[in-house]
Formats: structure tokens, sequence, C-alpha cells
């Protein structure tokens, strides 16, 4: 009886692809839902639904317990319905035009879709696919990958870690037709692409710019900083990470622009007028970091092919999966990573990555996109992982101080007057100090968030005695 239970919770997470819609559908808790869920994994030894930023997608294993599980449903539901009250016939009123027909109506005829002449079975486009080994050409590889996750219902599942390294693997090294590039990314995007392939992804990319394992490399903290080209803001974050590698931490910062001239981005400029090095290598960043504690690698200097393969956003108006894997890099195997996932699914998505990788330490600021930087005026979320255990906090917002007064400063010299102490602003160092801190926290350097901001304004109040010095 037990097992018919859980059966019947399959049928609606199969249906829902969502623990809390499933739940509802069957009359549940999500709680309980939830309980069915993990028993159900434990008895197939199979996680059975992947997490994605677009809901639960199930695995190749409960694909193929679908038709299965929805016949025994269908079945189990049709036994308890009853039929409805027999009514009374109306009596007949003859005209005196009736009789017999001639012929007898045949039925109508039908074949299901599958069965159509030339359409392939799914077992038969399985055999299909099969029959393009690992050692096949790389574009028959790509279009093999391209199949499985873009042939619709009954055919498609997601891509395994391994096949979504090779796919990537072989993008990366310039062997694919750029329809198939296009091709996959969308299916991807559309789909909702899950952990496991995103973690493939990541594992292509460290493999293609020769990154080292987490904690085995020169930098200790890890810094993605992808701004978008419409922000607006200044990057306070910036100085943060200039008080924490003035706490004697290496700080790896790398995200978009690296063009000469006028296309230059904003990042690069701060960086220089930081005195932060831009690099224009990765052997190059490890010796900034040896030297300064601090370096910014533009992702043009990393990879040329993955900044190209980014810029398709103007080509598809939409963004792709590889943005997710940039951010989990980590070029310079730093022992940890501060992160900035807006999307509360992101999050969970991102955290769930990292635990593919064996990535042991992390912290995600849950109000900010593509760039770690601290909101301290909004409830703040900070997704970690310590020890590769999940321990979140949820940092309250404080009261917002009044806006200063606007001066005749540019945006870029006003970033640069609240530093050497010439402007101050209230709102901006709350949130240099506050980043500093999540930065801090995620370095083990404090027991919690506010003893981290206690060490962070210390290193604010005394950065000017280090200037003069």
């Amino acid at each position: 009886m037990s097992r018919l239970r859980l059966l019947l919770a399959l049928d609606a997470l199969l249906r829902e692809n969502s623990v809390s819609r499933a739940a509802a559908g069957v009359g549940l808790q999500p709680s309980a839902m939830s309980r069915l869920l993990s028993q159900l994994r434990e008895e197939y030894g199979d996680p059975l639904f992947l997490r994605t930023g677009h809901g639960l997608r199930p695995t190749p294993f409960a694909e193929t317990l679908r038709l299965r599980v929805r016949a025994l449903a269908a079945e189990t539901e049709a036994l308890f319905e009853r039929a409805g009250p027999a009514t009374a016939a109306s009596p007949e009123v003859h005209s005196g035009w009736e009789g017999a027909g001639l012929i007898a109506a045949p039925p109508l005829s039908v074949r299901p879709s599958l069965m159509l002449d030339g359409e392939p079975t799914p077992e038969a486009f399985a055999a299909k696919l099969a029959r393009i080994g690992d050692d096949a050409a790389p574009q028959r590889r790509l279009a093999r990958s391209i199949a499985i996750i873009g042939t619709g219902a009954g055919r498609s599942r997601p891509l395994s870690e391994a096949e979504a390294e090779d796919a990537l693997a072989i993008i990366l090294a310039g062997e694919a037709d750029p329809v198939q590039v296009g091709a996959l990314m969308a299916a991807l995007q559309y789909r909702g692409a899950t952990a496991v392939e995103i973690a493939g992804f990541v594992r292509a990319i460290r493999r293609h710019v020769g990154a080292v394992s987490a904690g085995k490399g020169t930098a200790d903290l890890d810094w993605p900083c992808y701004l978008s080209p419409k922000l607006k803001t200044a990057p306070w974050f910036l100085h943060a990470a200039r008080l924490v590698a003035r706490a004697g931490y290496r700080v790896m910062l790398h995200g978009h622009y690296g063009q000469e001239g006028a296309e230059r981005g904003k990042l690069e400029i701060a960086a220089t007028r930081a005195g932060i090095a831009v690099c224009s290598s990765l052997d190059e960043a490890n010796m900034a970091l040896e030297e300064t504690g601090i370096a910014y690698l533009p992702l043009p200097a990393l990879s040329p092919q993955i900044y190209r393969l980014l810029g398709l956003y103007g080509l598809m108006e939409m963004r792709i999966p590889l943005g997710s894997a940039v951010h989990l890099t980590n070029p310079t195997g730093a022992r940890t990573s501060l992160l900035g996932v807006a999307n509360s699914a992101a999050r969970t998505l991102s955290r769930d990555i990292a635990l593919l990788l064996d990535v042991k330490e992390l912290t995600i600021l849950g109000n900010t996109r593509d760039h770690a930087e601290f909101t301290p005026y909004r409830q703040t979320p900070l997704f970690r992982l310590v020890g590769g255990e999940a321990a979140d906090l949820f940092i309250p917002a404080l009261p917002t101080p009044p806006a200063e007064a606007r001066t005749g400063l540019s945006t870029r010299e006003y970033w640069e007057a609240v530093w050497t102490g010439a402007a101050r602003d209230e709102r901006a160092e709350t949130t240099i100090v506050t980043t500093a801190a999540a930065a801090l926290l995620s370095l083990g350097n404090a027991a919690d968030f506010e003893a981290a901001c206690e060490t962070a304004r210390a290193l604010w109040a005394g950065r000017s005695r280090q200037m003069a010095r």
C-alpha cells in the first residue's frame, strides 16, 4: 500500500515538475510530498528529478517510468469513479420516417503518431544516437548532444555531466558548426539547463583555460564581476575587494570586457585608477596576485572563445547557460568564491552546481546579479557552503540614510573621492563595508557577519593611514 502511494506521488511529480504543484494536485502539503520524493529516490537509487532554473526536470531514468506510472494512476482513478444516476428514457416519438440504414458506418480508423510511415519509435531513435560513439567526429558528437536534449517529449533527456563537458569542449576548440552552437544553447536555455549540465560546462571551461583545482592555486578569494553594460552605478564592490586584499588575502577578479580604445569597460578603467593590475593572461594574473595580492583578468584575456560565445546575447536577445558556468570557473584555484545571483532558483542551482564540482567553500549574495555587491538597505540572503555543507544566513535591512547632495564630480571622480575621503557618503561606505564583510566571512575570517563587519569597518578606517605611508 505504501509503495502504491509512492507511485501516485511520482505520477503527480512527473506531470507537474514541481513539488508544491504536485502536492496541491493530490491534496498533500509540500513537506509531505518532499518526504515522498525522498523515499522514491531511496527506493530507486536515482535522484529522479534535477533542479533547473525553470523547475524540476526528470532524469533519464524517471522518463522511462513516465508512461507506466501514468497508466497505473489513470487505472487507479478509474476504479474509484462512479457511474452517474440512471435517468429515465424519454418516450420515443415516431414520425413515420424511421427505417434501417443501408450501410453500417465503419468505426473511425486511427493510427498512433509514432506509427506513421517513416516515424522512428523512441527505441529506434535511441539506438540511432547510440551508434554515434565517443570516438566519432566532433560535429557528429555535438549533433548527438543536440538531439538528446532537443527532440521533444518521450525522446529528449538532460545531458550527463560527461556529455555536457564534451559538447562544450568541442565548441571551445572551435570544432562546432555555428548553427550547432546556437541550437545547443537555445535548446538548453528554453528547457532550463540542469545543475549536472552546467557542471559539465564548468569542467570544460576549466580544462580549456588551464585552471587548477580549488584551494590549490595562488588566490584565496575568487570574485566574478561580469558587469552589465547597462549598469549605471559605480563599482563600490571594487573598493571592498581592495580592503580584503589589504587584510592579507589574495583576491582574483574576473569579468567581461577587455577591448582597446573607446570600447574599454568600466571595470578596467576602475581597476587601473585603483592601482589594480589589469592582466592579459592567466600567468600574468598569478604573478600579480603574488606581488600585490589583487588582480583583474578580463574574460577575453582568459578565453577569447568564451567571450565571443557570451556575445551571442546580441544575436539571440537571451542569456545562455554558459553565463552561469563562467561565474563558477575559479580560474586561479581560489579556496572560496563570492558570487552575486539575484534569482532565488538560480541561487539554489548555483550551489547545486558547486556541490557537483566538489566545491567546499562558497558565498552567494542573493540581491545582486552578475557581481557580488552587498545592498545593505534590503534584506540580503547569503547562500553559503561551509566545509561542503549548506549554511545560509539572512541579513536584515538597515535603515536607509538620506541621499547625499549631488556634486559637480563625475560618477568615476565621486567613486575615487569616497575612497580617498574627499567625499563622505554613508550609503556608499556602508555598501563597501558590508560587501567586504561578506568576503571576509566567506574566507573564514570571522565567526559571524557582525564580527566580519567590525573587521571591515576597521579596514575602512585604516585605509587612509596605509595610503599616507
